[in-house]
């Protein structure tokens, strides 16, 4: 009996162990399950979180709109945020288009060239006695020239020796056909080459260079075949001529040659008093006829201007070619393609306004600025 009892302690003892070995592991498995839920809690409302704070960054540019190195940069973000989960790589791709969108709105706002800000175009800016470029916007660019075509037109009137005093009279060929363009000289209108010259230049009378040209030995023809020689003869390979009054979209050229095209107007005197008289006055026989310089700064300000053209037609936009002396230098400028008058103007004036400042610091043969 005493045997039997002995084997029943012993039982009891052993089970009386075995719990208390197992207690201890209860309530650390127990606290291992209450951290487990309480960190897969947080990353809930973590999620959560996030998904809320992309709801807004959806609507930023998609990546297809960066420019490529902004895309290439977003795939290789977006391929390295894949193991990250959809959340964490939707908000790494919306930073980067963020950013992209940063950098083009920062190229879109960006001030040039000590702050300048162009409308036009196409732009050259040189010095007329050293040639060399003080500042440049896409200045081979081939485009329409509209009235700036009537330079070409007086030097190659002025080359031919013909006689100034001789009188034109205005014929229906005379009128334009292409453009349905107006003008006060009727046809009938009597006046000498020189005036024609004169209202061409200054006022931009297409009447005026049409009869120019249709009055040259051989006619219209013969005449234009003159202007594409004399450009030749200069140098102008990216010019060509169709007609001389500048109404054809097909007269085209780029700044640099419009630029070499001023310097020539600009040597010879009279084509220099005609294009910068701010007014002049025809009498045709039955009124007097006042004209006024089509370039807005001949007429209202003080810039020594030498030598200037004005052109537009609505393949050309608005236009301007001039030589003006600043700081003791002769500078030629071409505005090509603004798209309004206004917006001309002050591309012309704000150039004017930086060469009188960096003109005195500027040392030939640097590099010209870009725009």
């Amino acid at each position: 009996m005493k045997r039997m009892l002995s084997l029943r302690l012993r039982a009891a003892l052993g089970a009386l162990l075995v719990g208390m070995a197992v207690l201890p592991a209860a309530p650390e498995a127990g606290a291992a399950t209450r951290k487990k839920a309480t960190v897969v809690k947080p990353v809930k409302q973590q999620a959560t979180v996030k998904k809320k704070a992309l709801a807004p960054t959806a609507r930023a540019p998609k990546a297809a709109l960066l420019p490529s190195s902004s895309r290439s940069r977003a795939g290789r973000v977006d391929a390295g945020a894949r193991g990250a989960g959809g959340a964490t790589r939707a908000l790494a791709l919306a930073g980067v288009a963020a950013g992209g969108a940063a950098l083009a709105q920062a190229h879109d706002d960006a001030p040039g060239v000590d702050g300048l800000r162009l409308h036009s175009n196409a732009v050259l800016v040189m010095d007329a006695d050293t040639q060399a470029v003080l500042l440049g916007k896409n200045d081979d660019a081939v485009l329409p020239i509209a009235s700036i075509t009537k330079l070409m037109t007086a030097i190659v009137v002025v080359d031919a020796g013909l006689p100034m005093d001789e009188v034109l009279t205005i014929t229906e060929d005379d009128v334009d056909r292409l453009k349905g363009s107006g003008s006060r000289l009727a046809v009938g209108t009597r006046l000498t080459r020189a005036e024609a010259l004169h209202l061409a230049l200054m006022a931009s009378e297409n009447r005026a260079a049409h009869a120019l040209g249709r009055t040259y030995p051989g006619g219209v023809d013969a005449f234009v075949a003159a202007m594409n020689n004399k450009a030749a003869e200069l140098g102008l390979t990216q010019t060509r001529f169709a007609e001389p009054t500048g109404l054809s979209s097909d007269n085209r050229s780029s700044p640099r040659d419009l630029a070499r095209l001023v310097a020539q107007a600009s040597a010879r005197p009279a084509l220099r008093q005609w294009t910068t008289s701010p007014e002049y006055e025809l009498a045709d026989g039955r009124r007097v006829l006042h004209y006024r310089n089509s370039n807005k700064l001949v007429r209202e300000s003080d810039w020594d201007i030498l030598v200037q053209k004005t052109g537009y037609i609505r393949e050309a936009g608005r236009c301007v070619a001039m030589q003006v002396r600043l700081a003791g230098r002769n500078i030629i400028m071409v505005l090509m393609n603004a798209g309004n008058s206004a917006a001309r103007w002050a591309d012309a004036e704000q150039l004017l306004r930086w060469l009188e400042k960096s003109l005195p610091s500027h040392h030939a043969g640097g590099v010209a600025p870009r725009l």
